[in-house]
């Protein structure tokens, strides 16, 4: 009796734990569900405020007010050149980095990672000062490809953490055969790896991109031509006099802002949950 009375003491607690943490993550989701609806709602809401409503009635003028060039395509353009650009920068030279790494044992592989641990580990806003001294000097602040070069350098650590590992799980007797055929070692990574490794390579890029296109603090800095600043920057325009917003045209413009990276996402997003299946490739 006591032993049936201990297992439904047992099990009650257990129900009453996922109780609890059915209940945090049901707060967490709403934390994360409710920006989103406020975001949505409003862009089609003509009288947006803060509060998360459904609209009296749904109109598309929010839209249609910042659906302009110089509101919202022009600065599309600038983020989509410095994003592409600097992801595509990113993920090269990450993979030229990387391979090295996961292919050739040296003494000094740990050092040089655990450098590369530290670079991700520093806040942008400690280097900037003598970033921008340093563009200054050399003719590259107000520039796009500066803007590009200085947001691939503040990506590439972690990128080749990533890239690394991705490409620690290529047998390397795949690339011995190659060597074999007499392929070199630039041939074999970008014929036989980098393929193989698709779901790395996507997620590299994905996440290069993402924290490029969010990032508010780096094209602020070191743009000054009003022609040139992404719409991470330019959305602070909604931001009016003493503390009035346009409530309304911001969601809707966080609303294009944001297509994009759906948008690659949902491009990459077959990539990103494939596998490498290899287990057989090397058999026989």
């Amino acid at each position: 009796m006591a032993v049936l009375t201990r297992g439904a003491t047992l099990r009650s607690r257990r129900s009453g734990r996922r109780l609890a943490a059915d209940a945090g993550l049901l707060v967490v989701a709403a934390a994360f569900a409710l920006p989103l609806a406020w975001v949505v709602l409003s862009s089609l809401d003509p009288r947006a405020d803060l509060r998360v409503k459904v609209p009296d009635g749904v109109t598309l003028s929010n839209f249609d007010a910042v659906l302009k060039p110089d509101i919202t395509f022009t600065p599309l353009l600038n983020s989509l050149i410095l994003c592409g650009g600097g992801t595509a920068l990113t993920v090269v030279c990450a993979a030229l980095a990387a391979y090295p790494l996961s292919r050739f044992r040296s003494r000094l592989n740990r050092p040089f990672l655990l450098t590369i641990l530290f670079a991700t580990s520093l806040p942008i806003t400690a280097i900037m000062v003598p970033v921008y001294a340093l563009f200054v000097q050399v003719n590259l602040i107000d520039t796009l490809q500066g803007t590009i070069f200085f947001f691939a350098a503040s990506q590439l650590p972690f990128a080749i953490w990533l890239m690394k590992n991705f490409m620690d799980g290529v047998p390397k007797e795949l690339e011995e055969a190659a060597w074999t055929d007499g392929a070199s070692s630039l041939q074999s990574l970008v014929r036989i790896v980098l393929p193989l490794m698709g779901p790395g390579v996507a997620a590299v890029t994905v996440f290069s991109f993402v924290m490029m296109w969010g990032n508010f603090f780096v094209p602020f800095m070191l743009l000054l031509t009003p022609d040139q600043m992404p719409a991470s920057v330019s959305i602070n325009e909604f931001f009016g006099n003493r503390g009035t917003v346009v409530y309304g045209q911001l969601a809707a413009f966080s609303v294009i802002y944001s297509t994009p990276v759906i948008l690659l996402y949902v491009l990459v997003a077959r990539r990103l949950g494939g596998g490498f299946a290899l287990g057989g490739a090397v058999k026989g």
